[in-house]
Formats: C-alpha cells, structure tokens, sequence
C-alpha cells in the first residue's frame, strides 16, 4: 500500500470494500435490464412485466443502497415502462 498512516490504510481498505459492494448492485441492475431488453425483443407480454418489475425492484434496492441516485432510477424505470407499454399495446392490438 502506498498510504504512510494508519487512518489513510484503513480508508483504502474501506474504499475497496465500498467499490465491491458497489459494483455489485450495478451488476445486478445492468444485467436485470438486459433480461427486460431480450424479453421485449422476444415479444412475450407476461416475460416483460415481470422482467419490468424485476429490473424496477433492482433499480429501487440499488437506491436505496445509495448507490444509484434516484431520478437515474426514476429515468431508467421510466424509459422501461414507456418501453413495456408500447410492447404490451402492440400485442393486445395484435390479440385482438
């Protein structure tokens, strides 16, 4: 380590803690939004709402963790669900 005092140590140590715990959690939000996006190209009405709340129930978690600021969630939920909607109209057109 290159930090001469006990304090800077510590902070060094903590920081990679921090830096796992937060990769973490945006792992987990990325890949939840990946499974949202193949379902929406898959087409299947009941596999986007339920990826949409998984990836929304991530997205709220990760805020709550304080890891990803709340109007990033709101704005990424918010894309989702204008995305989810556009699908799920389509195929009850199409259902119809």
């Amino acid at each position: 380590m290159v930090a001469n005092k006990k304090s800077a140590v510590k902070r060094i140590l903590i920081a990679e803690k921090n830096r796992l715990y937060n990769r973490y959690w945006k792992t987990r939000c990325k890949n939840a939004a990946k499974n949202f996006a193949a379902a929406v190209s898959s087409g299947d009405r009941e596999r986007v709402s339920d990826m949409l709340s998984q990836a929304s129930s991530a997205l709220d978690k990760a805020v709550t963790k304080g890891v990803v600021h709340r109007n990033t969630a709101a704005r990424r939920k918010s894309r989702m669900a204008a995305l989810a909607d556009g699908i799920l109209k389509v195929a009850a057109g199409n259902a119809e």
